[in-house]
């Protein structure tokens, strides 16, 4: 625990005075940044994202699309055509 007298400006949370088990469930806010793992979670997100748009876009190159059912699920179902 810090036991200062006069925070800077800028000290955010680090300054005040608060019990160990605050500090223990809150960790996010007495942590600093770390850039690594910062970077290493954005490139696993966008990797995610660009995954799930690959997949969607292969489907519908292959003449699937997306439909919706009544209870709000949705479903991908081939494209058919009238006069087949």
């Amino acid at each position: 625990m810090n036991n200062n007298k006069n925070p800077a400006p800028g000290d955010g949370l680090r300054s005040v005075r608060s019990t160990t088990l605050f500090r223990t469930v809150n960790f996010e806010l007495y942590a600093k940044p770390n850039a690594v793992i910062m970077g290493l979670g954005l490139v696993a997100i966008i990797g995610c994202a660009g995954y799930i748009a690959y997949m969607r876009s292969k489907y519908e190159g292959m003449g699937y699309y997306g439909a919706v059912r009544e209870d709000g699920s949705e479903q991908f179902i081939k494209k058919k055509s009238k006069w087949d």
